[in-house]
């Protein structure tokens, strides 16, 4: 989250900033002032209590060895009203404290200064791209029709046992989802990332010290009794290792993969595009995290941009690098590179990597710290990819690779999968 540091040297240019965003934050900064005002007047009047209630305690010796009882009783009873009046300006305080945390967690991060502006994703940037566009025959039918005829998903059995968005993966689909998934952490490890296996369920610290909580509480499956939440990413148990911790600055950068099931509702998605895989409440990812310091992390993301565009041209797939513009970016997200494939039957992109750093965002609220040269704690960077979602990357693997003898492996994968054809 941003600081109030941040906010009361120019709140002016962080309503600005947030602008780009299409974010209003006047009247919750107004707030945050107001709290914060009232917050350092009551903090001065309580250390202005805490002097007269010392000044008056050590009179009260003074009168009593000039047995001057009385006198004395007296400024006791006089230091005990103080004491309640410094009570009352505490709870003040911490009352105008736990408002501003409160106020805070509702703003989203500073765009960078490279992020285009821009309401929505038709305004994004295009970076770069790269792949051969398939010709497909005539006959070429999306993946949901492919997923049926090789019996490779059954989606109307995932719908009678969950609903719908929760596909059953059959055989040879599941054989190409664990290829990917194997796939993408075996090249991972090799590019320096250390694999940890991640827990499923994150109690409520966890969702906010990676910004899903408040902000997308909504998307979240929450399991009340236990006041557990379903990760909808890898990404907020990898950085909730760190939670509360302090790096040394030569352990770092701190690079991270895991592999995971993820949970979103998707409230809102409806019609033909979120057909298939194109959109699930379920779905496998391997996520790359990174914990860096400030003077190197874009340098970082660079590296984590560079790593994702590789999997994809390994894979022989038709692929696009977009710089997101302030309206289409995520809440906690600073800069964000979002990665796309094209699915030639449905002839339409489908994202499946966003490459992000949240820069001090998650780390302010993570309290994710390292030592530097001068042994004195400083706040991290923290970055996040997909590398990769996978519904919509088996989508465009089977619509482009679909041929009247079966559906081709792309060679980087067939020692993963075993078989280089899905064939009837």
């Amino acid at each position: 989250m941003l600081t109030i540091k941040t906010i009361t040297q120019d709140p002016e240019e962080v309503i600005r900033r947030l602008a780009g965003k299409h974010f209003d934050a006047r009247e919750i900064i107004g707030q945050i002032l107001a709290s914060d005002a009232q917050r350092r007047q009551a903090q001065q009047e309580a250390d202005a209590s805490l002097a007269e209630i010392n000044r008056l305690s050590r009179s009260v010796g003074l009168l009593m060895k000039e047995e001057r009882k009385a006198e004395a009783e007296a400024v006791r009873r006089q230091v005990a009203e103080i004491k309640d009046t410094a009570k009352t300006l505490e709870e003040t305080k911490h009352t105008a404290e736990q408002h501003i945390r409160h106020l805070l967690m509702l703003l989203p991060n500073l765009p960078h200064p490279s992020v285009p502006e821009g309401r929505g994703a038709g305004e994004n940037v295009l970076e770069k791209q790269g792949g051969d566009f398939p010709t497909l025959t005539a006959e070429a039918v999306p993946h949901w029709e492919l997923a049926t005829r090789y019996d490779l998903i059954d989606f109307e059995t995932g719908v009678k046992i969950a609903g719908a968005g929760f596909p059953v993966y059959k055989g040879r689909g599941c054989r190409l989802q664990r290829a990917l998934i194997n796939f993408f952490m075996d090249r991972a490890v090799e590019a320096g990332y250390t694999e940890v296996q991640p827990p499923y369920l994150v109690n409520a610290a966890s969702g906010y010290g990676t910004g899903q909580l408040p902000d997308k509480e909504g998307q979240m499956y929450h399991a009340v009794h236990d006041d557990l939440y379903l990760i909808p990413t890898a990404e907020v148990p990898l950085m909730n290792m760190y939670r509360d911790v302090i790096l040394e600055e030569t352990a770092l950068p701190v690079k991270n993969v895991g592999y995971s099931a993820c949970f979103r509702r998707e409230a809102g998605s409806y019609g033909k595009e979120v057909r298939g895989l194109n959109r699930l409440h379920q779905f496998d990812k391997v996520e790359i995290v990174c914990i860096d310091t400030p003077r190197h992390s874009y340098e970082s993301l660079r590296e984590m941009v560079d790593y994702v565009q590789t999997l994809l041209e390994k894979l022989e797939l038709p692929w696009r690098m977009l710089r997101l513009c302030g309206g289409d970016m995520g809440f906690t997200s600073s800069l964000t590179f979002d990665f796309e494939v094209y699915a030639a039957a449905q002839q339409r992109w489908l994202e499946v990597s966003s490459v992000s750093n949240c820069e001090t965002y998650q780390a302010t609220r993570l309290k994710c710290r390292y030592r530097d040269e001068r042994k004195k704690p400083q706040l991290c960077h923290t970055l996040n990819g997909s590398a990769l979602a996978l519904p919509r990357m088996v989508a465009a693997l089977l619509e482009n690779n679909q041929t009247p003898q079966g559906i081709r492996i792309p060679r980087a994968l067939i020692p993963y999968t075993g078989f280089d054809r899905i064939e009837s």
